[in-house]
């Protein structure tokens, strides 16, 4: 009761205090309304820089910006409001403790989002340039370029973790060496226990199956088994047979060193492609067509092997005729596909330039289709 009688209402405050109180509140009122103007300046940010970029920059600049900056202007978004939040945090710099918690996760935040930003604009290049630079050197395109993203994707994550260790004071290369000298002796000790962690690791990261898929896998003791997978464990994968519907028990290190075809992920696109010509070819001309568009289209890496159909019918209404070519192709993810349609892009204008050195014009009728069909079990 007598504690309750001694807290004084805020007129009976004395003026230093009012004073600091109310200073308090002034500098959280500025830092609360700067975060606010910080949320609205960021949003803008990738417009205001596409406007320059129109606005001053020549032609083949605007170009590269909306090939790789454009299609991240969310993500540059993101980056640029969490810049400009991080900047409002130094009105709140006396305040030290609050001020150390907010500005950790705000550069955490801003590491992250800027690995992405400088990993996508990494796969724009590699999907609109590098793709062509190779063509134009003369070399095969695989699926080997997505395996250098991922590597680069990699690399971007490991400077910037670096980076973000160092703004933190923290020697991160220092800790992975000590690390790494007391790991060596943890692993004489449990090595199998170990090989079956890292099994473990390598399959969660590269994902070659998920519970509920169909899988095929040569294993020593079993010989080839059709399975459907139950579960992974943080030692072993259990796989239950179809037939028997028992349930077999693989340690992970023996499933990341197997051959496993992974039957649920099996598909396939049906690419259709309309081409209009505006008179009637001749068989001459038509067995051209034929030729260009198979030689443009198997020669892709991961184009279904002699899939490619032309049919040549009239139009009605039009003059002309319409030609249909369909062929599959062939992917493991949603990546590579889209990798390979961005191959079919650049087979579409080598299509276009071909047939016009012979003299044939025609229109190609947008979009492509895309078609996923699944491939049989």
């Amino acid at each position: 009761m007598e504690t309750l009688l001694n807290i004084r209402p805020w007129y009976y405050l004395d003026e230093s205090t009012r004073n600091i109180l109310i200073s308090i509140g002034i500098k959280l009122g500025i830092f609360l309304l700067f975060i606010f103007v910080a949320l609205l300046v960021g949003k803008s940010v990738p417009r205001f820089l596409k406007g320059i970029v129109r606005r001053f920059s020549p032609q083949p600049f605007q170009k590269i910006y909306e090939n790789l900056v454009d299609p991240l202007s969310k993500t540059l978004g993101i980056v640029a409001t969490l810049i400009l939040v991080s900047v409002c945090l130094n009105f709140i710099q006396e305040y030290t403790g609050f001020y150390r918690f907010l500005k950790f996760f705000s550069d955490l935040s801003i590491a992250v989002s800027l690995a992405i930003f400088i990993s996508g604009l990494f796969r724009n290049f590699l999907r609109v340039y590098g793709i062509e630079l190779i063509r134009k050197l003369g070399l095969e395109i695989d699926e080997l370029l997505l395996v250098f993203e991922t590597i680069a994707n990699i690399i971007i994550g490991f400077i910037v973790a670096v980076a973000f260790a160092q703004s933190q004071n923290v020697n991160l290369i220092g800790l992975v060496a000590g690390l790494g000298i007391g790991g060596i002796a943890v692993a004489f000790a449990s090595q199998k226990t170990l090989e079956q962690i890292f099994g473990t690791i390598v399959i969660y990261l590269d994902r070659p199956y998920v519970p509920g898929e169909y899988i095929r896998v040569h294993l020593s003791s079993q010989g080839l088994l059709f399975a459907r997978v139950e579960a992974i464990g943080l030692r072993s994968t259990k796989l239950r047979t179809p037939a028997k519907s028992t349930l077999v028990v693989v340690p992970n290190s023996i499933m990341a060193d197997a051959d496993i075809e992974n039957v649920t992920r099996g598909k396939k696109v049906m690419v259709l492609l309309y081409l209009d010509f505006l008179r009637s070819l001749e068989k001459s001309e038509q067995a051209l067509l034929e030729k260009v568009i198979k030689e443009s289209t198997n020669s892709l890496f991961g184009i279904d092997p002699n899939s490619t159909k032309i049919s040549l019918f009239s139009r009605e209404n039009y003059p002309g005729v319409r030609a249909r070519v369909s062929f599959f192709i062939l992917g493991s993810n949603e990546n590579s596909l889209e990798f390979r349609k961005r191959l079919l892009e650049l087979a579409n204008d080598s299509i276009l330039k071909k047939l016009q050195s012979h003299g044939i014009e025609f229109t190609m009728q947008e979009p492509t289709l895309y078609l996923e069909s699944p491939v049989p079990i």
